[in-house]
């Protein structure tokens, strides 16, 4: 069965943790894309250009279907995968954990560094406010001005966002719905004479 709801963090939260001179300072954002990722690993990287190490883990995506792991130059597996563990174990998506390292001189060791990343990860998120958002979908229709009102009675509902209208001799609209009502909707527009419906990828 499909679950028609997903978690995710409200909005960025911070870790950190320190051993044998090393910090290890882990950042939790919300993102819906990999644009959104590239952005924030950015920021961060201009924000700590002195650090020796920017680890990262992201899950994309309400099945959770994409993600991601980069060791930055650790030991292959001790950075990434301990960061991507926590985003598991706390069941969240649309979410990345960059965690930057300031080096204290003294190696750690494969499981010392394990133990760095994850607990820094599991503190940043930890300190998140986890939430729980309904699956969406986004659709664009395009009817004449003779069905407005037929259609605004329809999309009159909380399940409904309308992202975008115009209004010329055709009208167009683009509105997300939760998923779990979209069936319902879709049917009763299809039913409109001479409305066209189609999926929108903004």
């Amino acid at each position: 069965m499909f679950d028609y709801t997903y978690k995710t963090i409200e909005k960025e939260s911070e870790g950190i943790y320190r051993e044998k001179g090393s910090k290890f300072i882990a950042l939790a954002f919300p993102v819906k894309n990999e644009d959104a990722v590239k952005e924030r690993l950015s920021e961060v990287k201009k924000k700590y250009y002195d650090a020796r190490h920017h680890c990262y883990a992201y899950i994309l995506g309400p099945n959770k279907d994409y993600y991601r792991l980069n060791d930055d130059g650790e030991p292959s597996g001790t950075a990434g995968r301990p960061i991507h563990g926590q985003l598991l174990s706390k069941d969240v998506t649309d979410t990345l954990i960059i965690v930057v390292r300031y080096f204290g001189g003294i190696k750690l060791g494969v499981s010392g560094l394990l133990n760095a990343y994850k607990t820094a990860a599991k503190d940043a998120l930890e300190n998140s406010h986890i939430i729980t958002k309904f699956v969406e979908e986004q659709y664009g229709i395009s009817f004449p001005p003779v069905a407005m009102n037929k259609v605004m009675q329809l999309l009159k509902r909380d399940s409904v966002k309308i992202m975008d209208q115009q209004y010329n001799t055709e009208c167009e609209i683009y509105f997300s719905i939760q998923k779990r009502e979209a069936d319902v909707l879709l049917e009763s527009l299809k039913k409109i004479e001479n409305l066209k419906l189609s999926v929108w990828n903004p």
